[in-house]
C-alpha cells in the first residue's frame, strides 16, 4: 500500500497559531500550516471541501520533504508546524515523518483533527504531536451519522485519550450550525461532559457557521446563539471558553479563572494586551493552563503563502 498523497501539498502558509484555534498553545506566534487532500470523514458542512473531499490530485500543487518543511519553519520562524485543511490522520506516514524532522529542528507540531481514528493507529499518530485541536462536530449520534457519516463515539475515545493519557496540549472547537446542534440541551451536555470528562481547563471554541458545500440552504449563526453557548459552558464550570469565526472582543478574551482578569486580549488573531508573567496572572498569580514560553509573540493576524521548492 502507497500513500499516493506523500510528500505533496494543497499548499503551505504562514499562520497565526489562535486561526487553528489554539488559544493556550504559544500565544502570539506563527504556524506553519499544509494539508493534502482527501478525509475520512464526509461533513455536509464542510469549509474546505475543495481540498477534503478531493479525489485527484489537482489541488496538490507543491511538493515538499519531511526535512524540507522543517528547515522552511526554521527559516519562517515559525514556532510550530500545523497538519490542517484536511485531516492529517489520512497521511499520517507523511505527518509523522514531517513531525519528526521538526522536533529534530526545535519546532513543535500541531494536528487539527476530527479525532476519528482508532484506538492502535491513535497511539502512534498523537506520540507525534505537541498539540492538537479536535474537531467535536456535534453531541449526538445522531448528527454525526447523518451529517459526517461516522459516529460520535471514537471522537469521545480520542478526546478522553489526548487529555488523560498523553501530554498532547488539547483544545476543542464546535461549529454550532442552526437547528442541527445548537439547542441548548445538547449544547449543556457537550459542556458538562467535557468538564466532567476532561476537565475544566480543556479550551472550548464554538465558532459561527457559514452556508457552505452541502448546507448551503442554512442560514449563518446568530451571534446570540454564539453567546448562548459560552453562557452555558462556563455555567457548567469551564475556564476558557472562546467564540471564533465572528468579530467578538469578549469571546476572544483569555480569562483568569482566579480573579478574572483579561490576561490575554484579541482582536481576532492580534494579541492586544498581555498581563500574564509566563503562564501565570500578572494580577493575582493564579496558573493559566497552557503551554507558554517566557514571552508570547507578536506575529499579529497575517497569513502568507510559503513556497517549498
Amino acid at each position: 500500500m502507497v500513500l499516493t498523497t506523500y510528500g505533496r501539498s494543497s499548499g503551505f502558509a504562514l499562520d497565526p497559531i489562535e486561526k487553528k484555534p489554539l488559544n493556550h498553545f504559544y500565544p502570539g506566534t506563527s504556524v506553519l500550516s499544509f494539508g493534502t487532500a482527501g478525509c475520512n470523514l464526509a461533513c455536509r458542512f464542510c469549509q474546505n471541501w475543495d481540498i477534503s473531499k478531493s479525489r485527484d490530485m489537482d489541488r496538490l500543487a507543491d511538493r515538499a520533504s519531511p526535512e524540507a518543511i522543517a528547515a522552511a519553519a526554521v527559516q519562517a520562524g515559525a514556532r510550530s508546524v500545523a497538519f490542517t485543511y484536511n485531516d492529517p490522520v489520512i497521511f499520517a506516514e507523511y505527518a509523522l515523518d514531517a513531525a519528526a524532522a521538526c522536533r529534530a529542528a526545535g519546532i513543535a507540531t500541531v494536528a487539527v483533527t476530527a479525532g476519528y481514528i482508532h484506538a492502535a493507529p491513535r497511539a502512534e499518530f498523537f506520540a507525534g504531536m505537541d498539540a492538537a485541536n479536535v474537531d467535536l462536530k456535534a453531541f449526538t449520534e445522531e448528527f454525526y451519522h447523518r451529517q459526517c457519516a461516522a459516529s460520535l463515539a471514537p471522537v469521545k475515545d480520542t478526546l478522553r485519550y489526548l487529555v488523560r493519557e498523553t501530554r498532547v496540549w488539547t483544545e476543542i472547537t464546535t461549529l454550532l450550525i442552526p437547528g442541527l446542534n445548537d439547542g441548548e440541551r445538547e449544547l449543556t451536555e457537550l459542556s458538562e461532559w467535557v468538564a466532567g470528562e476532561l476537565g475544566v481547563d480543556v479550551p472550548l471554541h464554538f465558532s459561527a457557521f457559514h452556508p457552505d458545500y452541502k448546507l448551503g440552504d442554512v442560514p449563518p449563526t446568530p451571534p446570540a446563539t454564539l453567546t448562548m453557548a459560552r453562557a452555558i459552558a462556563r455555567q457548567a464550570g469551564l475556564r476558557y471558553v472562546y467564540t471564533g469565526n465572528v468579530h467578538d472582543a469578549e469571546g476572544d478574551a483569555t480569562l483568569c479563572p482566579g480573579c478574572g482578569a483579561k490576561v490575554i486580549e484579541r482582536d481576532w488573531y492580534q494579541l492586544l494586551a498581555v498581563r500574564m508573567e509566563r503562564d501565570r496572572c500578572a494580577a493575582c498569580g493564579t496558573a493559566i493552563a497552557g503551554r507558554f514560553d517566557d514571552h508570547v509573540g507578536d506575529f499579529g493576524r497575517r497569513r502568507l503563502r510559503v513556497h517549498i521548492g
